[in-house]
């Protein structure tokens, strides 16, 4: 990919989205190191903290800089200053890498409760993309229900999934969901995760 940036003078976006919470293996080391000048790398505090922080960063080749700097200025006067001083302060002194490592541990616990359960109550079902992030995969074996049926279910036992094809289009076979295990608060992990195995347990009419 470098190569190819290298080679046309293109500019490659690096999203390093939730990449903080890596379980089972080092650290990806960012692409941006490898060419400072071709490669943009983008990342957030919205998994790290709270989407309501609204603050993000860009790494940017230095060619790029002012003309990014510019749009800033223009498309949002408005970032909050007090926020991004207590952000800072929070990288400073120590203590935003503190909170990251309290909850990379917290977030592999409720995967592997997520991992277990499932192989409890629907061994049937794959799942992937669990190395790292706050999602999973889960990958529904022949004969399981339509997806648009099975989503409905959910909703309606209170579970808000989304089937795999919401994000990269229609699939062959049964398909998959995308289940977040970051965001039910601490009391109702436990009644989640007993609702979406019931849920894939559950037999109906097949794709």
């Amino acid at each position: 990919m470098v190569e190819w940036a290298r080679a046309t003078g293109g500019t490659v976006i690096e999203d390093d989205y939730d990449g903080e919470f890596r379980y089972d293996r080092q650290p990806v080391g960012a692409l941006q190191g490898l060419a400072p000048g071709q490669v943009v790398y983008a990342g957030t505090a919205s998994k790290s903290l709270a989407p309501g922080i609204r603050l993000a960063w860009l790494v940017l080749p230095p060619a790029l800089l002012d003309a990014v700097v510019e749009e800033k200025r223009s498309a949002d006067r408005h970032s909050p200053v007090m926020d991004q001083l207590t952000l800072a302060e929070l990288i400073r002194s120590g203590a935003y890498d503190r909170h990251v490592r309290r909850m990379r541990l917290h977030y592999r616990r409720r995967r592997d409760r997520l991992v277990a359960a499932l192989a409890a109550h629907a061994p049937r079902v794959r799942v992937s993309g669990i190395a790292a992030g706050l999602h999973a995969v889960l990958e529904l074996p022949p004969g399981s229900p339509a997806m648009g049926d099975l989503v409905a279910r959910a909703n309606r036992a209170g579970l808000a999934l989304a089937g795999l094809e919401a994000y990269n289009g229609p699939a062959d076979g049964p398909g998959a969901l995308v289940v977040g295990f970051g965001s039910p608060p601490e009391h109702a992990f436990t009644g989640a995760l007993d609702a979406l195995c019931a849920l894939l347990a559950e037999p109906g009419p097949s794709r």
